[in-house]
């Protein structure tokens, strides 16, 4: 086995170590960066989702109230056919919005990968200097 020998003097490698530990720190922030804008972007399609669910409210309150109630008062009282439909429509809309706020609770915003980076550079770095 071949062993390397090393004649940069301490200041030279204490350079490279400083230059090598910013270019470590420039990775691990643009590694935090897209991490977190992975994580934002999953919270934004589980607002959308909410969002969505309240639109659903709005519209089904405007167009399908209006509608089932004469259909239904066909067959039924005006003002059962009203509470029927009414209810109806709240629950899909109650139900979309929380369907979306559940899932935006599953959404760890903590950069997971980036703290064990992290650490793992910290780890290095103990060993570089002992």
């Amino acid at each position: 086995m071949e062993t390397r020998q090393d004649n940069r003097s301490l200041g030279e490698l204490f350079s490279e170590l400083t230059r090598e530990m910013s270019t470590l720190v420039r990775q691990e922030v643009a590694l935090a960066k897209t991490e977190m804008t992975t994580k934002m972007s999953s919270m934004g399609k589980n607002v959308g989702l909410m969002v969505g669910g309240g639109l659903v409210l709005y519209a089904g309150f405007l167009s399908l109230i209006a509608f089932a109630i004469i259909a239904l008062s066909l067959a039924m009282p005006l003002w059962g056919a009203a509470l029927l439909v009414t209810a109806l429509v709240l629950a899909i809309g109650a139900f979309l919005v929380w369907f979306g706020r559940e899932h935006m609770k599953r959404v760890d915003m903590a950069p997971r990968q980036t703290v064990e980076t992290l650490k793992e550079d910290a780890r290095w770095m103990r060993e570089q200097t002992t």
